[in-house]
């Protein structure tokens, strides 16, 4: 899914984007922007992770359930 159409999806704008981007930049400095960015793509790695991994012990316990039954 791209970007923009995220975006798009919630009715905002050229102009809307540009703004939050320039709070963005007036609230946290140019310089910590980049550390925000690393920690939520740290967050947001975590989380796959994680459920991955439940996807993938709940899936072994229904093999395992299945073996159990026959």
């Amino acid at each position: 899914m791209e970007l923009s159409s995220v975006f798009a999806f919630m009715g905002m704008g050229g102009q809307e984007i540009f703004l939050i981007l320039l709070a963005f930049l007036l609230l946290f400095g140019a310089k910590k922007i980049p550390e925000l960015a690393r920690g939520l793509g740290k967050g947001i790695r975590e989380f796959k992770d994680a459920s991955r991994d439940i996807k993938d012990e709940l899936e072994e316990g229904m093999k395992e359930d299945k073996k159990v039954v026959k």
